[in-house]
């Protein structure tokens, strides 16, 4: 999931933007959404960005997710999709479901790389859904895109 809209505002480092009214808006119209699916997420991983925190915990508290199985790590600070995609390949196979927040150009490429189609943007808050077929996260390379959730879909 890629974060919610962000705040220009405050002149602070780009790690320390924060969410505006709409992105907090869009996350939470995003994850009740998602959370009808009844996913069971094994679990979920941020960015250590405050936008994208935010988006992590709004989405967590909406799905009812325990921060027990919640971790931030810096390689998903990353906007060109390889320090992501390198993150992915070394989940561990214990975990079968997982939820990341990131940051843009890194999703959009990531869903254009592994998806079955083309997603020209993934916007701000918007959710896409991948299924791989694989034994091990080291063997992601293509998958399929099960779901997309995009704010602007829900208004």
């Amino acid at each position: 999931m890629r974060h919610g809209k962000s705040s220009w505002d405050l002149p602070v480092s780009d790690i320390d933007r924060a969410l505006n009214e709409r992105g907090v808006n869009d996350a939470y119209l995003v994850a009740t959404t998602f959370k009808k699916s009844n996913l069971k997420i094994d679990a979920m991983f941020s960015s250590p960005a405050n936008r994208a925190l935010h988006t992590a915990m709004i989405t967590s508290r909406t799905i009812n997710f325990p921060l027990s199985d919640f971790q931030i790590s810096n390689d998903l600070y990353d906007f060109s999709g390889d320090s992501v995609m390198q993150f992915v390949k070394e989940l561990n196979n214990k975990l079968n479901t997982v939820m990341i927040f990131g940051h843009n150009h890194a999703f959009t490429e990531i869903a254009t790389t592994w998806g079955n189609y083309y997603i020209g943007n993934v916007p701000t808050a918007g959710l896409v859904k991948i299924n791989f077929d694989v034994d091990s996260w080291s063997e992601v390379s293509k998958g399929k895109i099960e779901t997309t959730i995009f704010p602007k879909q829900l208004k």
